[in-house]
């Protein structure tokens, strides 16, 4: 079934999806220029608390929702451990599993305040360089009241090795630029290890600049991704318990039920736009036919979950100045060949 409207959108049948383009024009098959792009780009905040951000990008091509998506992933830097100087390590841990799990520890650190470090082998300075301290062994609790418990927590001192074990080691005048709060592990409560009587650690971890392109656990977030808006539309009248039927094929939410003038239940669109496109509509022949669902091409519904040391407003605009900077340095080659 055709949609008479403006938008670019995917149909999407029982087996296959078919395209829907409107006659005049879109996003998809112009020019792109600048003019266009301003003329038809919009960006719609719908949620953004805590460190995950939800937006709508209306009217852009896929290929530069593809490019913020990319560049955030895997260009936008952060800080985290890069090297770690094992003095001691009698845990049941293998130093290199230690090593990697430290790497991986976020960092509240922003990026913005450091340089990057211009040779990985040289020793880290003020500018580029975190430095922080594990030191922490494991023993009996002889104050312990409870003599008869056999929980570890009751048992041992430091049985559990946590994020917040970590040191900060300020170097040059960084304990005059930071607070202990602000450069430290974004949570306190990471498990690193477990440990007993005669387990010790004794680390020296140093943090970097760099971006998810060199190692995943320099990538500012958590997740990145965009999809297509959802769109539902009910072609004919759906009542009583067809209505319920039809409402339960779809997502929680999308489909609603309600009491029209004359009194009967009937079947209508609350909110497409968390529709996971499941198409288990299709399972009933005497329902398939009442909705058309579709996506709307140039309408992208992006979600930036941060690890927590940038707000994800930040990182989109982190990776806005990275294309910025990529284009001008493309143009100047350009120029000077």
């Amino acid at each position: 079934m055709e949609l008479n409207d403006e938008k670019p959108r995917v149909i999407l049948n029982e087996y296959k999806v078919t395209q829907n383009l409107p006659t005049g024009p879109t996003i998809l098959d112009e020019q792109f220029t600048i003019r266009n792009f301003k003329r038809k780009c919009r960006i719609v905040i719908v949620r953004n608390e805590n460190f995950e951000m939800e937006f709508d990008w209306i009217g852009i091509h896929p290929f530069l929702a593809n490019t913020f998506r990319r560049l955030m992933l895997s260009e936008v830097p952060s800080m985290a451990i890069d090297k770690v100087h094992i003095h001691n390590n009698t845990s049941i841990i293998q130093d290199e599993v230690l090593a990697h799990r430290l790497g991986l520890i976020p960092l509240k650190a922003d990026p913005t305040l450091f340089e990057y470090k211009s040779d990985a082998s040289a020793e880290g300075t003020e500018p580029d360089t975190l430095e922080f301290e594990l030191k922490i062994k494991c023993s009996y609790n002889k104050e312990t009241s409870k003599r008869d418990s056999s929980r570890a927590e009751d048992m041992y001192k430091n049985n559990n090795v946590y994020s917040k074990h970590i040191k900060w080691v300020p170097i040059g005048n960084q304990k005059e630029r930071f607070k202990d709060s602000d450069v430290g592990p974004i949570e306190p409560d990471i498990l690193i290890a477990k440990m007993r009587p005669g387990h010790e650690l004794d680390l020296k971890l140093f943090a970097v600049k760099s971006c998810g392109k060199d190692h995943a656990k320099f990538s500012p977030v958590a997740t990145a991704f965009y999809r297509l808006l959802p769109d539902i539309k009910i072609v004919r009248e759906v009542e009583g318990d067809d209505a319920y039927r039809l409402q339960k094929c779809f997502s929680p939410g999308v489909i609603g039920v309600r009491q029209d003038k004359n009194g009967k239940k009937v079947a209508v669109v609350n909110n497409a736009r968390y529709d996971t496109g499941s198409r288990n509509v299709y399972r009933y022949d005497d329902l398939k036919d009442a909705v058309v669902m579709s996506k709307i091409q140039d309408h992208f519904i992006f979600t930036i979950e941060s690890v927590g040391a940038m707000q994800p407003a930040d990182i989109f605009k982190e990776a806005v100045k990275l294309l910025r900077d990529k284009c001008a340095s493309l143009l100047e080659e350009l120029n000077s060949s």
